[in-house]
């Protein structure tokens, strides 16, 4: 039997592209919630995001076989990847009450400079000057689109969708460092950690049970699908080009809501 093929980069590309079609549906599925609070939608989409991934594993590797891969994935794997996405979902939700979304979205902006900063130290890549340069016009495409929307003056917001970006950022590294590895336990953990955490801090629980079965959803087709397609593009993209890619969710988002 042969061996199976290297993934190639542009199948990588391919892969970072439909994951961020997907996650750009979020503001569609916000329309058909327009009574639920931030905290309401993360805590039920957390809890669909990691049904769904643990459906997955279960699917592909058997019931004794996810409980396998949970166990197999090293320690300071699931603590980066399950911290950092729940530390990112967590503060997203957290900055959009304190500053405007504009601000948060030029904000967010930054990821693919603290990947770039951080990538060396991290997976061992450094980043070209050429992306860079990327890097630095899609930071200033990004101002260009919401500038109308951007406000001062709200800072502790501002500092937490800093700390958004560099969330992210360090998800991505977390995802292309450990590419040889079935990751998507820590995901799965990580989405459970933001249900509880909605739950006891945004009072989460206290949902309709017609927004339930949007969030039930939107967690897998907003998250779920779109994290498998993102940690399999990491297996041949660097980290500092996944997040540049995904900023395309800054033009589709709004897209498609506006479509909607």
């Amino acid at each position: 039997m042969e061996p199976p093929r290297e993934q190639t980069f542009a199948t990588g590309i391919a892969f970072v592209l439909l994951a961020t079609l997907g996650w750009s549906l979020s503001g569609i599925f916000v329309r058909f919630l327009p009574g639920l609070s931030g905290w309401e939608i993360n805590c039920w989409r957390g809890l669909s995001m990691s049904l769904a991934l643990a459906g997955w594993l279960c699917a592909v590797y058997g019931v004794r076989g996810a409980i396998g891969k949970f166990r197999a994935v090293p320690p300071p794997a699931m603590i980066a990847c399950a911290g950092f996405f729940a530390l990112g979902s967590t503060l997203y939700v957290t900055s959009l009450t304190l500053t405007s979304t504009a601000n948060v979205s030029a904000i967010g902006a930054i990821a693919p400079l603290f990947a770039a900063t951080l990538s060396p130290l991290v997976t061992g890549e450094r980043a070209s000057l050429m992306t860079w340069i990327a890097a630095l016009i899609a930071l200033g495409g990004v101002a260009v689109i919401v500038h109308d929307g951007l406000t001062t003056g709200r800072y502790l917001g501002d500092l937490l969708a800093v700390l958004v970006a560099l969330s992210f950022a360090g998800q991505t590294l977390a995802l292309r460092r450990y590419r040889n590895l079935e990751l998507m336990p820590a995901m799965a953990a990580g989405g459970f950690v933001v249900f509880v955490l909605a739950a006891i801090f945004g009072g989460g629980l206290s949902v309709p049970p017609h927004e339930i079965a949007v969030l039930s959803l939107m967690g897998p087709l907003q998250l779920a699908i779109p994290i498998l397609f993102y940690a399999r593009g990491a297996r041949s993209v660097p980290g500092v080009t996944l997040t540049i890619i995904v900023m395309l969710d800054v033009v589709l988002n709004p897209l498609w809501t506006w479509l909607g």
